[in-house]
């Protein structure tokens, strides 16, 4: 019976797989090709093709993406944008919609997947979170890629949300690189990625609507080290506050 029932949710998963697949083969050598470029000019050129992708790939599995919040967004300012994390679907659905070019920071293994890989790589700053020194050079380039006027997109809480808890809490990864950068952080909210790809479900996916809603972006300016704890922490209650009171809207 359990087989029965979860079988559409089998069936959709293969039907969307193919149809990535089939959209990547489309974009990959345009995004092969800017591959080569330096930054800032690789993540310029990157973020248009990413967004057309996903603009084609997710209403074709039925998952029409929702942005809420653009003009928090600057002109000729760049932020550590921040989002809740709960399924492998977030980081296809945010940086493309995220208002201008960005960089997330990806575990390295997933690079080495063949064709992906080249795509997963140049989006990304990769890192290795079992080796120190991959770790130490990973924020060393999310400073860089601040200094180049690049948004940074992560997921404070590290790992996707398995828990009943609506954000698990957060590291202080994202807060230190903004602070040392002196760059606002622009907390986000995404709603129905884990309900679209839940983590319990092994090769199971539905169709909903994704909605990612950015709110007023804290800024950092004259905060040291110190205030790192604090600044989290307003992160934290300002998403969870948000999520909570705006699930059932969605």
């Amino acid at each position: 019976m359990k087989f029965i029932k979860n079988l559409p949710g089998h069936i959709f998963a293969i039907y969307a797989l193919l149809v990535f697949v089939a959209t990547m083969l489309v974009v990959w050598v345009p995004i092969w090709i800017i591959s080569f470029l330096p930054e800032p000019y690789r993540a310029r050129c990157l973020h248009p093709v990413f967004r057309l992708w996903m603009g084609v790939y997710m209403p074709l599995i039925f998952c029409p993406v929702f942005r809420k919040g653009k003009s928090n967004f600057k002109k000729d300012e760049n932020y550590v944008v921040v989002l809740n994390h709960n399924s492998f679907l977030d980081i296809p659905v945010s940086s493309p919609w995220i208002p201008g070019p960005n960089k997330t920071l990806a575990k390295s293994e997933m690079a080495k997947v063949p064709l992906f890989g080249v795509i997963y790589k140049t989006g990304s700053i990769l890192v290795d979170r079992k080796n120190e020194g991959s770790r130490r050079s990973s924020f060393s380039k999310m400073q860089r890629a601040l200094e180049l006027g690049i948004h940074l997109c992560l997921y404070p809480e590290g790992t996707r949300n398995k828990s009943k808890q609506p954000m698990q809490q957060f590291f202080d990864g994202a807060f230190t690189t903004a602070v040392k950068a002196q760059r606002p952080v622009m907390p986000g909210v995404l709603f129905n990625t884990g309900r679209i790809l839940p983590a319990d479900k092994k090769f199971w996916l539905r169709p909903l609507p994704v909605h990612i809603h950015f709110l007023e972006p804290i800024p950092t300016a004259g905060l040291t080290l110190s205030d790192v704890p604090k600044l989290k922490e307003k992160a934290y209650n300002l998403m969870e506050s948000y999520y909570t009171n705006n699930k059932n809207k969605v």
